[in-house]
């Protein structure tokens, strides 16, 4: 997991536009940062952060569990200033190293999508749906909840990505709200049912509309950049579960900053980057997912975040990942 360059080291008349005391004030030009949202979704917008603040941007690019768990090795000597995560799991992982963010940074997002302490703030929303194929399926040959898929009708037909923070939030967040011992009892119904394991989201949504399996459990927006490449012809739909419970949460990618941080103010203003109109209007037209600001508008082709029928449960409630990772251990689900 090398740090990349990827940012100039020059500001340029836009840099001296947005932040005209960086150089004044001798700040420091790098700011390090851990992400753990894949490079494709997110470098066009940190180029652009750097581009725009003469900052050189040094990014280690891994899953959201890894480098929560290389956070939690590396403690206070982490070179690592901020943390970008897939999911509010794995920043409630390592909210003891976080530090508080400024109160004009965290009410630019609603409450729910933000730490509770102030640890860590939401970026975009991200919901999870079952991905169909809709040569082979309707809406209403779906069931109305996860446990529907436990029938064995769908033994071999249906894929999932357990080593995926997202998904191991999900299971999380069912943790939360059916316990541990009805988890337990999903997962190894799943697994006996010869669900295909994946080793990320793209390849469900691909082999979904290949008719490789009939469905696929994924977060809402990996479909919508098949739409985009392939058009309407694109043989898979998302379907959002209307009974609602862990399959059907919508969860945040956001971001923290470290304790540690050698270059706080950097960091600050990168959260604010990404909080911005521009930040904003990127994850909504680029990467289809919601924006969290008020004002900003989603596409247009997305359910809106009103009528997805969301579980009542706190993003906080969704940190302990490792507690998730031995059960899915324990349930035959990972190695």
């Amino acid at each position: 997991m090398p740090l990349t360059r990827r940012a100039v080291m020059r500001g340029g008349v836009a840099a001296a536009a947005a932040w005209p005391l960086l150089a004044a004030c001798g700040e420091s030009r790098t700011l390090v940062l851990y992400s753990g949202r894949s490079e494709s979704l997110v470098d066009p917008i940190i180029q652009q952060f750097g581009q725009a603040s003469g900052l050189d941007v040094r990014i280690k690019y891994a899953g959201t569990p890894a480098l929560a768990s290389t956070l939690l090795e590396e403690g206070d000597a982490t070179p690592a200033d901020v943390f970008f995560a897939q999911d509010p799991g794995g920043l409630g992982a390592v909210e003891s190293l976080l530090s508080p963010l400024p109160e004009s940074l965290l009410s630019r997002v609603p409450a729910w999508a933000r730490s509770p302490q102030g640890f860590w703030t939401g970026i975009s929303g991200r919901a999870r749906v079952v991905v169909y194929n809709t040569d082979r399926l309707g809406p209403a040959d779906l069931p109305d909840d996860l446990w529907g898929f436990t029938d064995p009708t769908w033994r071999g037909r249906l894929g999932w990505a357990p080593t995926n923070a997202s998904f191991q939030t999900m299971v999380t967040g069912m943790r939360a709200m059916w316990g541990a011992d009805r988890t337990r009892e999903w997962l190894v119904a799943m697994h006996a049912n010869e669900t295909t394991i994946y080793p990320s989201n793209s390849p469900i949504v691909t082999a979904t509309a290949a008719g490789e399996i009939d469905a696929g459990l994924v977060n809402h927006y990996y479909l919508h950049r098949f739409l985009a490449e392939e058009g309407d012809t694109f043989a898979a739909r998302n379907y959002h579960l209307p009974g609602g419970g862990p399959g059907s949460l919508v969860m945040v990618a956001g971001v923290g900053i470290l304790k540690s941080a050698a270059n706080q103010p950097a960091a600050e203003r990168l959260v604010d980057f990404l909080l911005s109109a521009a930040g904003q209007q990127y994850f909504a037209d680029t990467t289809h997912e919601y924006p969290l600001v008020e004002g900003m508008n989603a596409s247009r082709l997305l359910t809106p975040l009103a009528d997805i029928n969301k579980p009542a449960i706190a993003l906080s409630d969704l940190a302990d990942l490792e507690g998730t990772q031995a059960m899915l251990r324990q349930a035959g689900v990972l190695p």
